[in-house]
């Protein structure tokens, strides 16, 4: 993934500290300097990417700190000051007077190419949550595809900008949100107020948003996905997971509550009878894991990932990281560690492989299909297309298509794409989540070829396919002859429906037997 970085006012940064701390600062290459720590007492340090160095033996006075302090912005209720149209933060210490004591002089850089591996959602059209451990990227991504969707996409975007933090300090915003409109928030606890404004008094297509971090700011976020608006924010925790486990932000991935099953329905799913339940959508449809600044992971259907973990089911997430400069994806299990009902969970060890199904060579006489997506992702639904050797291709002009690809929240909006693609006959393919697998699908579907399954993944429906049988019928079933490691995870699945098991016959027709 190709990335650069604006660092030409660095030196504006360099500019405030006293002089006799700058010559021992390293600012080549720039990139590298991640901020100055001065503590009173203590000497100055600066921060690298790969290691921190002290800028003086001396220790840092009351009169360096008011050097610093006169020469930067005001510092807000958050304790956070800036530089007048750059990205720099500067975070004050204070001590039990009010009395500044310790400064973090923090880079800021408006970094292009950052959401290269996550463009295609961007462009979708989908409200997306970013979330990672703080200085991972997440504000750099979110400034990013501000600009992207202002300056590329043309889009009305509304920048909801608490410290200054994506644009700024200033009234004028940095260069590094393109065209997108900037509104300041005075105080943090005024960012959820700011947020509703800007949909009521300023039309936005987008809202972007730094820290969705109350309950206050989370019902603002659903208030503005229920408006149609698409929004793109971040939120404390490094995963799903993680937003799951905080019953102040749990609303934005569709909130928790506990639900009492009757007695039959517990013994038919195999739970207990007081469970957690997904209780609304979510307000995002999709979550970005931030692992690092070439690597995430992608929850493309935040609804049935949620829903996935409540009941202990296994579920995948698509991992992308850029290997020689291509965006290089594969989709793996994730194997969460408890049960979120309360009760320890049986994990399932599922082998680590690839999950995209290939097709068998395709004959030459099947019609090729023209594809328009709608809502859909362009570039994923040309590389599944080439993944599968599939008779198709992704065109632009919809009239030229004679089958529209798209998502049922798409279809239900009724735009003239669609209306006109019915009205001209032509086919129309509602794809339950924007994920490879459901494109793989449609095409085996729509052109009737034959798709090779995953042994793993057979063999886990399979049992699951007998679970139930096994308990609306109370009789035995025996599965399809498979190696240990198969029966191993079928004996499992077994016990997670409070089911016996038992392999029986010798290799290599041995067999897991489900026992009522």
């Amino acid at each position: 993934m190709v990335q650069s970085a604006e660092n030409d006012d660095l030196n504006l940064l360099v500019a405030v500290l006293p002089p006799r701390f700058r010559d021992g600062l390293r600012i080549q290459p720039s990139e590298t300097l991640l901020e100055i720590v001065l503590d009173l007492g203590r000497p100055p340090r600066a921060r690298y990417v790969e290691a921190e160095e002290a800028l003086s033996a001396s220790e840092v006075t009351t009169e360096d700190i008011e050097h610093v302090v006169a020469r930067v912005g005001e510092f807000g209720d958050d304790n956070r000051a800036g530089i007048e149209r750059t990205l720099h933060r500067i975070s004050a210490i204070r001590n039990r007077k009010g009395r500044i004591v310790g400064l973090t002089l923090r880079v800021g850089r408006a970094v292009y190419g950052t959401i290269k591996i996550i463009r295609d959602i961007v462009e979708s059209g989908q409200s997306i949550l970013l979330l990672g451990r703080p200085g991972v990227g997440k504000t750099t991504m979110l400034r990013e595809v501000a600009r992207v969707l202002a300056d590329e996409f043309h889009k009305r975007v509304i920048v909801v900008d608490t410290s200054n933090e994506i644009a700024g300090d200033g009234d004028i915003p940095h260069p590094g949100i393109g065209g997108a409109r900037r509104m300041q928030v005075a105080t943090p606890n005024a960012q959820h107020g700011v947020m509703i404004e800007a949909v009521e008094n300023h039309m936005p297509e987008v809202i972007v948003i730094d820290e969705i971090g109350t309950e206050l700011e989370a019902h603002a976020a659903r208030t503005i996905a229920e408006r149609g608006v698409q929004l793109v924010g971040t939120a404390h925790g490094n995963t799903l997971e993680n937003l799951m486990q905080n019953p102040t932000l749990s609303d934005l991935i569709g909130g928790i509550q506990s639900v009492t099953l009757s007695d039959e329905e517990a013994r038919r799913r195999g739970t207990q009878k007081s469970i957690l339940e997904r209780k609304a959508p979510p307000t995002f449809d999709a979550i970005v894991e931030i692992q690092s600044w070439d690597r995430v992971a992608v929850h493309a259907n935040v609804a049935e990932t949620v829903d996935a973990l409540l009941r202990a089911q296994p579920h995948r997430a698509q991992n992308r990281w850029v290997q020689d400069g291509v965006i290089a994806h594969s989709e793996v299990p994730i194997r969460p560690a408890s049960r979120p009902n309360g009760r320890d969970r049986t994990v399932i060890p599922f082998a680590e492989y690839e999950t995209v199904e290939r097709l068998e060579p395709v004959a030459s006489d099947i019609r090729r299909i023209h594809i328009y997506p709608y809502g859909v992702s362009n570039s994923r639904l040309e590389q599944t297309i080439d993944q599968l050797r599939a008779p198709a291709e992704v065109v632009r002009d919809p009239r030229t298509a004679n089958l529209v690809m798209t998502l049922k929240s798409y279809y239900k909006r009724r735009p003239p794409a669609i209306k006109d693609a019915e009205s001209a006959g032509v086919q129309i393919y509602i794809l339950k989540s924007n994920t490879a697998a459901q494109m793989q699908q449609c095409l085996a579907e729509v052109l009737d070829l034959r798709v090779a399954k995953d042994p793993v993944s057979s063999a886990v429906q399979e049992a699951e396919d007998a679970i139930k049988l096994v308990m609306s019928r109370s009789e035995s079933i025996a599965l399809n002859p498979q190696n240990a490691y198969v029966r191993r995870l079928q004996h499992q699945i077994a016990e997670r429906y409070n089911l016996g098991s038992r392999s029986e016959g010798r290799e290599p027709y041995r067999r897991v037997k489900i026992l009522p």
